[in-house]
């Protein structure tokens, strides 16, 4: 299985899964916490003429890619705030005007063609090169040190605005650095996973690790493992069964999701009865205690107030 590593390509779109499971999760916790899972694929359309802008241009896609989908995360979240537009219509908006701007650009691009778009759409590992390495890297140590150096701030904001907001935190700035965060995620997992399947591989492996898991920063822990074990297993899959890795990848994610829930419901529910064994403990009357007659009680003389609490 390790000649698998004596191909350059293969060494290269092995280390943008890795880098892609561990950003597409560190991000999605936060949108889930939001209850935006659906945010990436919004991105993901609009990334499209930001890749169709790049063969247009005759420059790098993945660039134009961020700078596109950026400025459409920014248009989102200020049509959120200021716009009487429902933020789902805005999404939708996203969906429909990234799609047809991306397929529009591409066809007016002399190099460029449907074609073109596949690879970006679904994945694939052999078009991963030496320059989408360099600059996935660099937008993913951007994506882990936000993700990361401000998680209580991001928490926080994402668990409750109007909290966050009256202890001072810069609630807008902090959710505009969200959004641009989720759109260079967006752009990095797009050579591995494809832009339409990249919002899953945020949101599944959170929701695979919340069945399992109870604080915020295990959660964190077991998504990028799952991330990042789900992007390897699945890139080595597609390398050998000729199939389209974001596919694999996200049914790999999918699989374990399933294969957690069903261990976890198990737990859960033995966990429930013991809360439920410890609690009933807990109302019965002290060993040796003698039932007092009704206004006579008293702690500490064998009243009904001796109780374990």
């Amino acid at each position: 299985m390790l000649e698998i590593l004596d191909y350059a390509f293969m060494q290269r779109a092995l280390i943008a899964a890795v880098l892609v499971g561990i950003t597409a999760p560190a991000v999605g916790i936060y949108l889930v916490q939001r209850r935006q899972a659906i945010m990436g694929d919004g991105i993901g359309h609009v990334a499209l003429t930001g890749v169709a802008l790049g063969f247009l241009t005759g420059t790098n896609p993945v660039w134009t890619a961020v700078a596109v989908s950026a400025l459409g995360a920014i248009l989102m979240e200020l049509i959120r705030w200021y716009g009487k537009t429902r933020g789902d219509l805005a999404l939708a908006m996203l969906f429909y005007g990234g799609m047809a701007g991306g397929v529009l650009l591409i066809n007016l691009s002399p190099t460029g063609s449907n074609a073109n778009l596949t690879t970006y759409l679904f994945g694939s590992i052999t078009t991963v090169s030496r320059e989408d390495v360099t600059a996935i890297s660099c937008l993913a140590a951007f994506v882990v040190l936000i993700t990361l150096g401000l998680r209580r701030q991001l928490f926080a904001v994402c668990q409750d605005e109007e909290f966050a907001r009256v202890t001072g935190l810069p609630v807008r700035t902090l959710n505009l650095l969200l959004a641009i965060t989720a759109a260079v995620t967006v752009t990095v997992a797009m050579r591995v996973v494809g832009l339409l399947l990249v919002s899953a591989l945020m949101v599944v492996p959170v929701a695979a690790a919340q069945q399992a898991t109870r604080g915020f920063a295990m959660t964190l822990a077991l998504a990028v493992a799952i991330g990042v074990v789900v992007t390897l297993s699945g890139t080595v899959f597609s390398f050998y069964e000729d199939v389209p890795p974001g596919a694999s990848i996200v049914v790999l994610a999918i699989g374990v999701f399933a294969v957690i829930t069903a261990l976890a419901a198990p737990l859960a529910r033995r966990r429930a009865r013991r809360t439920a064994v410890a609690e009933e403990r807990c109302t019965l009357p002290l060993p040796g205690a003698r039932a007092a007659a009704p206004g006579t009680g008293s702690p500490g003389t064998g009243g009904p107030d001796d109780v374990l609490v």
